[in-house]
């Protein structure tokens, strides 16, 4: 499969000021997908504006035709099956089919506390995560139109469900695609079993996706690994898409300074076997600022030099 090239479009823009124009300059721009963060804020942006997700990708799906629209990702944090399958679904109907969902376990920022409890150890945070992916994947495929008569019910230790229906289902079937974020094996497997699509940012220690040998070395390591856990599943490796979540316009490596360093950047990553590659759309005054003009080239020709 080709190397995909897609964008991640921060809501930190009024609808009416850059908003709504940002988004459908992704879809000119030939974005294969226009994602955005789920979080209620996020690091250096907790004091400035930051809208939430799924009414964004709501309007955006309202002002967009073709491109694909999803979250980078969704976490447990704050949200719950039950209510996020709704949403969803509702999501899928008004984009008509043009939803992927990027699910993660979270982390210890500021969703994790937000909501007035401590922030779950790693350990729990993986157990809910687990849980948290298995019981939506059910609302969503059979929770619909011809599912169970009395809807999805569930007792796990974290979450619950009673006779939940989610009548008519997606519009994607048998439910909107998952791209399952991990680095781990645990996580991995809850990719390979519930995923379309695994995604990753290279090593979560550094959020690095520069062009360094190392950084190479990492995304190779973690590729091996996520092969031998679908072959341990039962799972053909080639089935499931490979996203990496690039770090961002500002990173030290130059990787989006010019459309040549692009092209060997995303060349190195599609030998990697990678399916999809995501950049930040710049933003000012942050770690993502960037030169648009640069951003908007590689967008239209740095693919193309790839292909050629």
């Amino acid at each position: 499969m080709p190397l995909r090239l897609s964008t991640v479009i921060l809501p930190v823009h009024r609808w009416s000021d850059g908003g709504r124009r940002t988004w459908q300059r992704a879809e000119e721009l030939g974005f294969h997908t226009a994602y955005t963060y789920d979080h209620l804020s996020w690091r250096t942006f907790r004091d400035r504006t930051w809208f939430g997700a799924l009414p964004t990708l709501t309007a955006a799906a309202a002002v967009t035709e073709r491109m694909r629209l999803g979250t980078l990702v969704t976490s447990p944090n704050f949200r719950h099956p039950v209510t996020l399958a709704k949403e969803l679904i509702t999501l899928d109907d008004i984009s008509d089919g043009r939803i992927t969902l990027g699910i993660g376990a979270g982390g210890t920022g500021y969703d994790a506390t937000a909501l007035g409890h401590e922030a779950w150890s790693p350990r729990e945070r993986a157990q809910r995560f687990a849980e948290f992916t298995r019981l939506l994947d059910r609302l969503l495929s059979e929770g619909g139109a011809g599912g169970p008569a009395r809807g999805v019910s569930y007792q796990g230790d974290y979450y619950s469900a009673h006779e939940v229906r989610t009548v008519p289902g997606c519009v994607q079937r048998p439910r909107l695609p998952f791209a399952v974020a991990a680095t781990g094996p645990r996580g991995m497997r809850l990719a390979a079993r519930h995923g379309q699509a695994w995604v990753t940012v290279g090593d979560p220690a550094g959020f690095d996706g520069g062009r360094t040998p190392d950084a190479l070395d990492a995304l190779r390591r973690q590729v091996e690994r996520l092969d031998a856990v679908c072959e341990e599943a039962g799972r053909e490796p080639a089935t499931l898409g490979r996203v990496l979540l690039h770090s961002g316009p500002g990173d030290e490596k130059g990787t989006l300074s010019s459309v040549g360093a692009f092209v060997d950047y995303a060349g190195a990553v599609a030998a990697l076997g990678f399916t999809e590659l995501v950049l930040h759309w710049p933003v000012e005054d942050s770690v993502f600022a960037g030169d648009v003009e640069v951003f908007e080239r590689i967008a239209t020709e740095g693919l193309a030099q790839l292909a050629a």
